[in-house]
């Protein structure tokens, strides 16, 4: 142990170096992304915005799923095992990457992206359905340009163990920037969501080999390893105890 690090516990230290972070294989097939919109609306400018990155990421050539969340109760309302519910954590579970695009509703994102996100669990059976996949957040609004529900997106994708590219897209008067056949029409704002469907493709691929160890956590190891733990911590607790004044009465009382 350390002297100038008294608490770390070396057994279950990692020391990160560039031969680890070369994957122990290379995948070959299409990198898979999930997508996520937030509106019910017959017409839903999230959800075409949600299909034009679709077209590009296809076009890259990844393979793509697109959730309908029309039928999705709220979440705990219903049991685990709804139909809907399955199908969306199967989904997460398949994902590498995801696309998350939600309008932006009183300076925040909507109630119907967010339910999608509370029926994911950051553990399941030993199952991870979002951590260490690679995340773009978009939003489309009604009136001039903001970025209130991409900034909410990206907390929420940091809760979730995401990475998140730094590109982000949000488009502004979204009714005007779609025409009769529900296409985005040619602007800046197009423009926009190529590069961050570009930059999500490339991060997705640098990633996705590299999840497991890149969320390797030495924390986690401490927890998985609790013999080892204790053992260190017995040898600590031994070194604060002949530290001690030997008139000082022993507490057994829990801190929490």
């Amino acid at each position: 142990m350390p002297d100038d690090l008294p608490n770390l516990s070396v057994a279950h230290l990692d020391t990160p170096d560039r031969q680890k972070l070369t994957p122990a294989r290379i995948s070959t097939h299409p990198p898979r992304i999930l997508l996520l919109y937030g509106s019910l609306r017959a017409t839903s400018y999230s959800r075409l915005l949600t299909f034009e990155a679709e077209r590009i990421l296809r076009h890259f050539g990844a393979d793509t799923r697109v959730f309908d969340p029309h039928g999705l109760p709220l979440a705990d309302s219903v049991p685990a095992d709804h139909p809907k519910v399955v199908e969306l954590r199967k989904l997460s579970e398949w994902s590498e990457g995801q696309v998350w695009c939600s309008p932006e509703r009183h300076g925040n994102l909507t109630a119907v992206f967010k339910n999608q996100i509370d029926w994911l669990p950051l553990e399941s059976a030993g199952i991870r359905p979002t951590q260490g996949r690679t995340l773009a957040v978009m939003q489309v609004c009604g009136g001039s340009q903001s970025f209130n529900a991409v900034n909410a997106l990206r907390v929420l994708g940091r809760w979730m163990r995401m990475v998140t590219i730094p590109n982000q897209s949000s488009v502004a008067k979204a009714w005007q920037e779609f025409d009769a056949a529900g296409r985005m029409k040619p602007s800046a704002y197009y423009d926009r969501e190529v590069d961050v469907m570009e930059e999500l493709f490339k991060f997705t691929l640098l990633v996705r080999d590299r999840s497991d160890y890149l969320t390797s956590r030495y924390s986690e190891r401490k927890e998985a390893a609790p013999a080892q733990a204790s053992t260190l911590a017995g040898t600590a607790m031994q070194h604060e105890d002949g530290s001690r004044d030997e008139t000082n009465d022993s507490d057994d009382s829990e801190t929490e």
